[in-house]
């Protein structure tokens, strides 16, 4: 069931100069974008540095404006609306971040860190929060002596667990991850996007799951939007997406992905040359003459592409 839409989404950033500090042109971090977000299932979102995909989720949760468009949640605008009255809408959608160390309050134990968002919303009594604090630490695999510890006591994988357990203390339906493994070793990425995975089937969560890395994105992800100059240049299901793709970005992303059988890393160096050469060829059919991603166009009912002439 759809719960969350988002409809045409823009954030974009005044650029100032001269004299009296006039606007004088705009950076278009999100561009125009749609979004829907149903339950229990994963979204990708996917592209490089400065794609504009981080500003979408910190968007939808409240932390960036938008310029203009619309988020819907269970029928309600909620764009722009001061976190403190969008009522549940603060509870059913939280985030994990990617530094999770940062995103902590250094001076706070993690006991006092998980509980944060209960006391946001729950009147519990001491007794019962710790109780829940408890629960939720099981559940990302940690022992209740971790609760009178500060967060820089734990290793990055750990943090990034007790990231998942504030971001479930409030019971929500929707969580964003902004490339919440990308600063660990691949042995702990596993670790934490296994316990996510767990919990996602246990809780019946929705994610919203940012990342660069199309390999760790096809091992958590239902459908993906491919982003790129705050556009998506292909939306689809996982299935479109990696045995079909159209985009000559998406192609070129895909090549990217690192392949460990040495028997196949020839094929796909030679897949790689092959996706650059294609993206250096066919940019006129994909982007205008100033580089702008052009509108998507509907391939089939879960596979759409931005080609030249395309309409929304």
């Amino acid at each position: 069931m759809e719960f969350i839409e988002v409809k045409d989404l823009k954030v974009h950033y005044p650029i100032r100069s001269g004299f009296f500090n006039r606007v004088t042109d705009h950076v278009l971090a999100v561009d125009g974008v749609d979004l829907r977000f149903e339950t229990g299932k994963t979204y990708g979102l996917v592209g490089e540095s400065g794609s504009g995909k981080s500003t979408i989720g910190k968007t939808i949760i409240g932390l960036e404006k938008a310029t203009s468009g619309k988020i819907i949640y269970e029928g309600k605008d909620v764009t722009n609306r001061q976190r403190r009255t969008k009522g549940t809408f603060n509870r059913d959608v939280q985030m994990i971040f990617q530094d999770s160390l940062s995103s902590f309050n250094p001076k706070k134990r993690i006991l006092d860190i998980i509980a944060e968002p209960i006391r946001n919303f729950d009147r519990l009594s001491a007794t019962e929060e710790r109780k829940k604090v408890l629960e939720l630490l099981d559940i990302i695999g940690l022992t209740e002596d971790a609760l009178v510890k500060y967060p820089h006591e734990f290793s990055g994988g750990q943090r990034q667990r007790i990231g998942v357990a504030r971001a479930l203390a409030s019971n929500p339906k929707l969580i964003i991850a902004d490339e919440p493994v990308s600063a660990l070793d691949l042995s702990v990425q596993a670790q934490v996007l296994n316990y996510m995975k767990r919990i996602q089937e246990e809780y019946g969560l929705s994610y919203l799951f940012i990342s660069h890395d199309l390999g760790v994105v096809q091992h958590m992800c239902d459908e993906l939007y491919i982003m790129y100059k705050g556009r998506f240049v292909e939306t689809g299901v996982k299935k479109d997406i990696y045995s079909k793709p159209k985009h000559i970005y998406t192609k070129r992303l895909l090549s990217a992905i690192p392949v460990i059988d040495p028997e196949n890393r020839k094929l796909n160096k030679e897949k790689r040359l092959a996706a650059e050469r294609e993206y250096r060829d066919k940019q006129h059919e994909y982007y205008d003459q100033t580089g702008r991603v052009f509108d998507l166009i509907k391939l089939s009912e879960s596979h759409s592409v931005a080609l030249n002439g395309g309409e929304k």
